[in-house]
């Protein structure tokens, strides 16, 4: 019969151990890593049960035959012992299958000596592969709450002592049989570990799911865009490396940056889609190589060819009509010099040549000013004297052979782009705010949408769509911009220009910050820290 101080003491115990409980309880709501969860459970179950060693598995049920995965183990006296995760079989023979497939526990005494008839029994190569006994067992269904087993928690060996080592030899005297109390208590805990993991697993499910939608997302960018194909890619690679490089400085003016590791990902995710509302941009834009669109130009080729077409037509008809009032012209006699209709006929000859050179000229400077450099005087000039010249087209219309529109294409004194074209462009960036503010993103990921929505302001508020200053402006978004220019400077897959060097393009990043445009101290990072060999980009100086 138990006494007073006997009682006193279980009781004691009990309530250390519902302690315990509690304490294991929110350790394990707050574990989101898989790896350290399972590791949790484990330590914890093996702590309040003075177990030597154990182990758990976890069931998969993505293919046609489900399986048992090997995921941890401990060991306090093998701690030297490694162990590396594999698939099983899941069948009745073994103790975790047997557990796996009935959902019942197994309190086994001795695993050496089985009652007869049990369809399982313990692999004892494991034990001779290490030097070891296992006798006591307890092995337990981790269920969730519609009582689904998902795992398998295997504890071996309680101990009559936590400090007792356990050997081949001394295994009968160091240990014990589990008692139906810890098997209650760590039945207990196992489910409430199962919906851990499960909670676990669910949370990484969805972060698969949005790291495909991301993926995705960054493909139609690019379907769209070919001519910046892995840029997105390419920034998200630059824009974390610098923010881990900023989040490193432990002194100086960016010090005060840290970014964890939810936040590199919030970065990451605003880097990768940073370019999404380029899908809002009509694709004629975005591919745009030239001044003029393919089409525009194919059209105005046309047109060159009806002028000198014309050209030549009327001047045979005009030859024709010379002949018809003048019939008694041989063409083919011998010509005189003092001949005036051999000198009419020569100088049709002449105003046509004239007029072909004069139209193969204007052509010439319309392929010169097509393209996406710096236009000159002289050739805007020549592009004004060609709105100028007239043609009759089909129709007998008189229009001009170089319309408004296309010539305010071509007198574009930078790059390819219209006022217009440009503009419709710098539009991705509220196309990419509205789609991502539609996202019911987590507190973790909320401020994805802004820091995209940023990426082109300048610090002295020159940049777009907002006009935002250096105090509005975030500094993931700071980063983001560096990582951009940066891309778009470097990058070989534009048709329209050819990448720039590494010493080039950190030249221009430097004048940029001269003239308060981009965050001198993160660009110096950048260049110092060589944030650029992410790409696999050498600086050659």
């Amino acid at each position: 019969m138990m006494d007073d101080r006997d009682f006193s003491q279980e009781s004691s115990e009990r309530a250390e151990l519902i302690e315990q409980l509690l304490a294991i309880g929110t350790a394990l709501s707050s574990t989101h890593d898989l790896g350290e969860l399972l590791a949790l459970i484990l330590t914890k179950s093996r702590e309040i049960t003075f177990s030597d060693a154990g182990s758990v598995y976890l069931i998969d049920r993505s293919n046609e035959v489900p399986v048992l995965w090997f995921k941890v183990a401990q060991n306090d006296s093998k701690p030297a012992t490694s162990f590396r995760e594999f698939a099983m079989p899941m069948t009745h023979k073994s103790l975790a299958g047997y557990v796996a497939l009935t959902g019942k526990s197994l309190n086994i005494v001795d695993a050496y000596d089985l009652p007869e008839g049990v369809p399982y029994q313990l692999d004892r190569s494991f034990d001779r592969s290490i030097h070891y006994r296992t006798r006591s067992v307890l092995v337990l269904p981790m269920q969730n709450q519609e009582q689904e087993t998902i795992g398998v928690l295997q504890l071996i060996n309680r101990k009559t002592r936590p400090d007792i080592t356990v050997t081949v030899e001394n295994v009968l005297e160091t240990t014990q049989p589990y008692s139906v109390w810890e098997e209650r208590v760590l039945r207990s805990l196992a489910s409430q570990a199962a919906i851990s993991i499960e909670r676990n697993q669910l949370q990484e499910s969805i972060e698969n799911l949005f790291e495909g939608f991301v993926k995705a997302s960054v493909q139609i960018i690019e379907a769209r865009d070919p001519c910046t194909s892995g840029h997105s890619e390419r920034v998200a690679d630059l824009t974390v490396r610098l923010s881990e490089e900023a989040s490193a400085v432990s002194k100086g003016p960016l010090r005060f940056i840290y970014f964890n590791d939810r936040q590199i990902q919030e970065i990451r995710y605003a880097a990768l889609l940073h370019d999404f509302g380029k899908v809002g941009v009509p694709e004629a834009i975005l591919g745009k190589q030239k001044k003029l669109y393919p089409m525009q130009l194919e059209v105005l080729r046309n047109r060159f060819a009806l002028v000198q077409r014309t050209l030549e037509m009327e001047c045979a008809q005009a030859k024709y009509r010379h002949l018809i009032e003048h019939p008694g012209h041989r063409p083919d006699h011998e010509q005189e010099a003092d001949c005036p209709h051999c000198h009419y006929l020569t100088t049709l000859d002449a105003r046509l040549e004239a007029a072909i050179a004069q139209l193969n000229h204007y052509w010439d400077v319309l392929l010169e000013t097509n393209e996406p450099q710096i236009l000159f005087e002289e050739p805007l000039e020549q592009l004004k004297e060609l709105t100028e010249y007239t043609y009759l087209d089909v129709d007998g219309q008189l229009k001009p052979l170089l319309t408004e529109e296309e010539l305010m294409q071509l007198i574009v004194p930078r790059g390819n782009l219209t006022q217009a074209e440009r503009e419709s462009i710098q539009a991705h960036v509220t196309h990419t705010y509205q789609f991502l503010q539609r996202i019911p993103w987590t507190k973790q990921l909320k401020d994805v949408p802004t820091i995209a929505y940023a990426h082109h302001e300048k610090l002295d508020g020159t940049g777009y769509p907002l006009g935002l200053k250096e105090p509005e402006i975030s500094i993931q978004s700071q980063i983001m911009a560096i990582a951009d220019i940066y891309d778009a400077l470097t990058a070989g897959d534009r048709p329209y220009k050819q990448g720039l060097p590494v010493v080039t393009a950190i030249k221009i990043l430097r004048q940029e910050a001269a003239q308060n445009k981009l965050n001198q101290h993160l660009v110096d990072l950048f260049e110092h820290r060589q944030v650029f060999s992410v790409l696999g980009h050498i600086y050659e100086s």
